[in-house]
């Protein structure tokens, strides 16, 4: 769960970014600032699949573990 959290809320930091960028940028130079939404949701939820991927492994891993075997070593 704490990887699919911080993975969106990175997504969602670097979608707004990176739009914020963009947008400045286009009118600076005098373009209309144009960021589609289906490109923003889907950099969201590709940040949000990868990483719930990323933290799925060691989750497993770490549940497979004995306590006893994690306390020693």
């Amino acid at each position: 769960m704490e990887a699919l959290v911080l993975s969106t809320l990175g997504g969602l930091a670097g979608a707004g970014l990176g739009a914020g960028i963009s947008a400045a940028v286009a009118t600076v130079n005098g373009w209309a600032p144009v960021v589609p939404l289906p490109v923003i949701v889907a950099g969201v939820g590709l940040t949000t699949v990868l990483g719930g991927a990323a933290g799925l492994y060691p989750a497993i891993r770490a549940a497979r573990t004995s306590p006893t075997e994690a306390l020693t070593g």
